[in-house]
């Protein structure tokens, strides 16, 4: 499946939770969505995790 077939498919899922749930279910919906990318990524073995609690001054090592 491509990516922007992935997009339109939350896209589509965000205008669903917007209309029929409001905009408290926008942001939880979009919420979930970012930590199932971020866990996703993860298991893929694309993300270390150790990126995400670095500090600036540690990248530029």
């Amino acid at each position: 499946m491509s990516l922007a077939v992935i997009g339109m498919i939350a896209g589509m899922a965000l205008g669903f939770a917007g209309y029929f749930g409001g905009f408290g279910a926008f942001l939880l919906v979009a919420a979930l969505g970012a930590v199932g990318f971020v866990v996703g990524r993860f298991l893929e073995g694309d993300l270390d995790i150790g990126d995400l609690f670095r500090t600036r001054d540690d990248r530029r090592r």
